[in-house]
Formats: C-alpha cells, structure tokens, sequence
C-alpha cells in the first residue's frame, strides 16, 4: 500500500487555511476569534501552550457556522480542482492519508477521490475542540501502527520533513516541493532542508 500526507501532497494547499477563508467571507463574524488565536500562538511559541491547544483556538470559528456539514460540501465543491493532478493519476484503491489536518475536513474530498483509509486528527466540529493528539511527526507513525500493525509501506509522500517518522518505514519515500516529486534519501536524510515542517 501507499501511504500520502494531505496538505501540500495529495491537496496542493492547506486545507485548514483554505476553509478558514472560505467560511470568513460566508461567516465575517468568525473574524472575531482571530486575536485570540493571535495571543495563543504568541503563547505557543513561548512554550506556554500545547499545539492541540493552539489548533483548538483556531478551529474555534466552527462556533460561528450554523451547518458545518453543509459548508464543507460547498467549499469542497469549489475546491476539489486544487486536488494534484500527478496523484490522480497514481491513485490506487489501498491508499491511506495520513494527515495533522482534521478528519471532518478531510472525510469528504476523501471519499471523492475513492481514498478508503484515513488517518488524522480528531476534532468536535461544534467548538474546535482536539478530542486525540495532534497527529504529525512519531503520533502519526503511532496512529499508523494501531490501524494497520501488520502492513507494509510501499511508498510514501508528503512535503514535510517532520514526516520522517512515516518516511522511514516505507519501502520508498518522496517529497513534494510546488508539485514536484523528489526521492526522499533517508539514509542521508536531511535533503531538501528548504521544506518546512508544518502544524
């Protein structure tokens, strides 16, 4: 099986941001939670406040949004077409998404894709609220192990070297830079350093 990160891999943006910004101008009143988002990533930078803390704030807009279910099928109905166009041509049946994104937002352009397994992180679509860890780095590699203890990776991809964990038990492993696959050496490890690890 093969195995893909979502943000930047098999989605060629971020898709928390995305919708974040599609819900800003159908909800404008979720802007009003942005400066306490502001302060908490101020906090987080300092140590005083877990990434799972500082994700919840920011999902907290989803108090603002009367029919979250409705709002994700218009805006992946407008946002399927960032999909990459190299993954749609590799897609197989077995694939797996892992991804620190949120389930609820990731469930839809899933099962539109046919991806049958995913991995990620779970949040209440009512407050925000981080009800697992977030899953990025060794959690995602944790998250793995416990769906599927026996299998084996045959690729991987993503565009984050905080995926190392994942990239490290694949048979073959690939960054995405903009849309471009390069082979991820884990041996040597640190390539393409100009790739920053995400949330």
């Amino acid at each position: 099986m093969n195995v893909y990160d979502f943000d930047g891999t098999v989605y060629s943006r971020d898709s928390s941001v995305d919708f974040f910004k599609f819900e800003l101008k159908r909800h404008p009143l979720i802007l009003r939670r942005l400066p306490a988002f502001l302060i908490k990533a101020v906090r987080q930078k300092l140590g005083k406040c877990t990434t799972e803390e500082l994700k919840a704030c920011f999902f907290s807009f989803l108090k603002d949004i009367p029919d979250v279910q409705k709002e994700l099928a218009l805006f992946w109905d407008s946002h399927m077409k960032y999909m990459a166009e190299w993954y749609k041509d590799k897609r197989e049946d077995t694939d797996i998404v892992i991804s620190a994104s949120p389930r609820f937002l990731l469930e839809l352009p899933c099962k539109r894709l046919g991806i049958k397994a995913l991995i990620a992180s779970d949040v209440d679509t009512g407050s925000g609220a981080f009800l697992s860890a977030n899953c990025k780095g060794r959690e995602k590699v944790k998250r793995f192990r416990e769906a599927f203890p026996d299998e084996k990776i045959g690729e991987f991809y993503s565009d984050s070297l905080s995926d190392l964990p994942m990239a490290e038990l694949a048979a073959k492993a690939f960054l995405i830079n903009k849309g471009r696959i390069t082979s991820w050496d884990i041996k040597k490890g640190k390539n393409n350093e100009q790739l920053k690890s995400k949330n």
